[in-house]
């Protein structure tokens, strides 16, 4: 289990930035030590353990890349077409003991093993067959055209794929062209989520009047899972000292995170503060971020602690910024910062600075084939319809204190995000 010192977190002062924030989390955070071997087919979004050194060249014999005519590269025609008698035949997957006679031409498929001797293949749609059944071939062909080499794409004993990669299908593809069956990944991260607060109940059960049906932790629980994390659901912490504090402790003895929804305000029914601060140590964090501005980072018996806003737009947007850097630094893998795609505005819009804020927006082609963002018509971060009718999120940076119609922003997709 990852453990931290009581200390580690120990810093305050005036509102944070998000990029200290991270900073800070990648930072202090030390990653879990556990591996396990996993079957590649349950390797996708699991992080790599150790480097993987390529145990044969890939491809691991040199194949024509294309359907055509091999030929040897001394044997081209310079300046004018020539026929070449065709001495043979090679599917993929054949197995070939003769060299290529020179002068002759060898039709073969894509992906199968070039002769001995040839180095070059034309492809078919730019040859023609005589009525004697030689082949055309035209001038003007370079050397090594179409072919593939062994070892083009990887050499063998070259690294492959680097330890702390957060595998892809891609690179489970990669790993089954080496021959690999299994792999040693990091382990799961043990995540712990809470909701906190008298007001809301679990979906399917009575709802008071002034209760509302608890929304946030299956929405961390579904963006802790798209990050290969093993997540337990402990349900939702009533607004008592006593019980927060017994129940974040005993959720810090079997995990590697906790992470907790709302009562992390000021006020004077939020208790998650006092509850941490009981069984472990906690820095109020004042991010410079809308919505989210309340996050709590602490640490209780060496485990690190979350504590996001209730309200679930906020909850979503800190989720990606505080606690995706953090499961990311545990698991040990790097972090990887979505790129925002530039897009015009269609909207105005007023803002504080020294404050980064997400404005949750759609996207549009204008009849210029522009993209435009169209700002959602409402503000609140409690609307979970304003994340479900957009396409994503405006970054404002810091120093941005005015948006206006056709001015430049970054454009960050919902699927970059989680």
């Amino acid at each position: 289990m990852a453990q931290l010192s009581d200390d580690c977190f120990a810093f305050g002062g005036p509102m944070m930035s998000i990029d200290e924030a991270v900073a800070t989390i990648a930072a202090r955070v030390t990653a879990v030590a556990d591996t396990e071997w996993v079957d590649l087919v349950e390797a996708d979004g699991r992080v790599l353990a150790f480097d993987v050194m390529a145990p044969l060249a890939l491809p691991p014999f040199t194949n024509s890349a294309v359907d055509g005519y091999a030929v040897r590269s001394s044997d081209l025609p310079l300046e004018e077409e020539q026929a070449f008698p065709v001495s043979g035949r090679i599917q993929a997957g054949a197995l070939i003991s003769s060299a290529i006679v020179p002068g002759e031409a060898v039709r073969i498929f894509t992906g199968a093993p070039m002769p001995a001797g040839a180095d070059t293949v034309f492809m078919q749609e730019d040859v023609r067959i005589d009525e004697a059944g030689k082949v055309i071939l035209p001038p003007g062909l370079k050397a090594g055209a179409n072919v593939r080499p062994a070892g083009e794409d990887i050499p063998e004993g070259h690294p492959a794929l680097p330890a702390g990669r957060l595998l892809r299908p891609q690179d489970i593809a990669l790993l089954a062209a080496l021959g690999l069956t299994r792999v040693e990944m990091k382990r799961r991260l043990r995540v712990a989520v809470f909701s906190t607060g008298n007001e809301v109940v679990p979906p399917g059960t009575q709802r008071g009047a002034a209760q509302l049906f608890d929304s946030n932790r299956f929405m961390l629980t579904a963006m802790l899972k798209r990050l290969g994390c093993d997540v337990s659901d402990l349900g939702i912490l009533r607004d008592d000292r006593a019980s927060l504090a017994s129940g974040l402790k005993d959720a810090a003895t079997r995990h590697d995170l906790i992470l907790t929804s709302g009562g992390v305000s000021t006020g004077e029914e939020d208790h998650v503060k006092a509850a941490v601060e009981s069984v472990g140590t906690l820095v109020l964090w004042r991010m410079a971020i809308k919505p989210g501005r309340p996050v709590a980072m602490g640490i209780i018996g060496g485990t690190p602690f979350i504590g996001l806003p209730g309200n679930p737009v906020a909850s979503f947007v800190t989720f990606t910024y505080v606690v995706r850097p953090t499961v990311l630094a545990l698991a040990g893998t790097a972090q990887r910062n979505p790129v925002p795609m530039p897009v015009r505005t269609a909207f105005t819009y007023a803002k504080k600075i020294g404050r980064r804020e997400y404005v949750r927006v759609n996207l549009r082609k204008a009849a210029d084939g522009m993209l435009e963002a169209v700002k959602f018509p409402r503000e609140g971060a409690g609307l979970l319809s304003s994340l479900v009718d957009t396409d994503g999120l405006v970054e404002l940076g810091e120093d941005i204190t005015s948006v206006k119609p056709g001015q430049m922003v970054g454009f960050l997709d919902y699927s970059s995000l989680v």
